[in-house]
This record gives C-alpha cells, sequence and structure tokens, in this order.
C-alpha cells in the first residue's frame, strides 16, 4: 500500500491493526508480513529510514529465505533493487504442462523487482516488466506514484514509461484528481521535483476518471501502458 495512504489511515484509525503482506500462488502465499506493530512503531518514529517501512512488505517469515538478485542472478547489496527470488518448504514453483521453474539450488525468481533494506524489511517495486528504463537507469513506477499520492489534490496515480527514441523511455504520470478542473500539469511536475531525482520526475502528466484494476485490486499499468503508447 503507498505510504501516504497508509499513513492517512494510520492517523484516522488509530486503534486499527493493520497487516500487509506479500505473496504469491507459487509461494503458498504469504512470503513476508508487516504486523500491527510494525506499523505504529514506523508511523510513530521520527527516523525517517524506520518511518518508510509503512511502504514495506514487512520481514519474511522464518520458513523462507529471500533474496535480491540482478539481470545476472547475483545477489545485490542491501538497498539495491533487483528481483526478489524465494526459497523454501512452501515453495513449489511448478506450473501444470511446464515443468518447475526453480534454480538448481532450489531458488524461485518472481519476477517481482524489489529491495531489502539494513533491518530486513522487504519492499515490493511491482512486476519486473513494470520497471521503467529511462536512460539507462532502472525506475521504480511506485517509487514515483508515492509521491504523486502525497499531493492533496491527487486520489489515485500509475507512472509508466513509453518508448522514446532519445531515452529509451519516458516517464508518463496518470493521476486522478480529487478536484478535476484544479489541476495543472506544471503544478504536479513542480511537486514531484522536489521530492524526486529529476530522472525520475514524470516528463508528462496525463489526467483520467479513473484508473484499472483487477478482481484483487491490483493496478493493471500493463493496460495504462498500452493505452499511453496509443494516445502518445
Amino acid at each position: 500500500m503507498p505510504r501516504p495512504v497508509i499513513e492517512r489511515a494510520l492517523t484516522l484509525l488509530p486503534d486499527t491493526n493493520f497487516v500487509n503482506a506479500y505473496g504469491l500462488t507459487e509461494t503458498s502465499s504469504t512470503i513476508s508480513v508487516l504486523g500491527p506493530d510494525d506499523h505504529r512503531e514506523a508511523f510513530q518514529s521520527s527516523d525517517e529510514r524506520v518511518r518508510q517501512r509503512l511502504s514495506s512488505a514487512g520481514k519474511p517469515l522464518p520458513s523462507l529465505e529471500v533474496s535480491i538478485r540482478n539481470d545476472e542472478g547475483i545477489e545485490v547489496p542491501i538497498g539495491e533493487s533487483g528481483e526478489i527470488w524465494v526459497r523454501g518448504e512452501q515453495v513449489s514453483g511448478e506450473y501444470l504442462g511446464q515443468g518447475k521453474k526453480l534454480t538448481a539450488d532450489g531458488w524461485f525468481p518472481t519476477n517481482d523487482g524489489g529491495s531489502i533494506d539494513d533491518g530486513g524489511y522487504l519492499f515490493v517495486e511491482g512486476r519486473i516488466d513494470d520497471i521503467i528504463i529511462r536512460g539507462g537507469e532502472n525506475i521504480s513506477p511506485g517509487e514515483i506514484e508515492e509521491v504523486l499520492l502525497d499531493h492533496p489534490n491527487i486520489r489515485d496515480a500509475a507512472a509508466v514509461g513509453v518508448p522514446d527514441e532519445e531515452w529509451g523511455e519516458v516517464i508518463i504520470a496518470v493521476v486522478v484528481s480529487r478536484d478535476p478542473e484544479s489541476f495543472s500539469e506544471s503544478t504536479i511536475k513542480d511537486f514531484t521535483k522536489e521530492h524526486l531525482r529529476s530522472s525520475r520526475t514524470p516528463d508528462k502528466v496525463i489526467q483520467v476518471d479513473e484508473l484499472p484494476y483487477n478482481e484483487t485490486g491490483k493496478l493493471l499499468r500493463r493496460v495504462i501502458k498500452a493505452e499511453m503508447v496509443k494516445e502518445l
């Protein structure tokens, strides 16, 4: 869940026990959990490093190993982004008619991007296919979306990359405004520049009535990207 959303929820519902979890069908569901105490500790902390954990999926279950790997399958340093790999007895990684997708030593590449901080908290950045590659830099759409959702006039947001001859991809932000009549692309761009490196700020901001989600509530960035490629 985006950090601005859970921060508002914790402010409005301080006695509610919020839980955030990450899992896959191939891993017999749950991989990691951010429990109620983790939420409260992060929310009440004055340490920004700890507070950032509100947007994490918590710590992996004791029965599982989680590793962040680069494109060559090599583990990356703490804090760096890569693909989430999982290993443990509950991991099947097998598909009907396709066999197992596990490595020889039992690791399952999830095709999800993420990172692990120095406290062992897992941050899920979305599908590898959703990663925006602008000027050779891998950019998590979730990082951009969190900043956009922190703007008072944005109710929902998505960031996608569309092909560009000069940069490889450019960043398109698609937003749903709380007050559509007061929407200003330049204002939104200026806001993101205050919170993101220049290479990660949207090249264009487009206002829409709503964003597409599937039946489980997952944002369909691939649908948005396809629509933006057609329109731009």
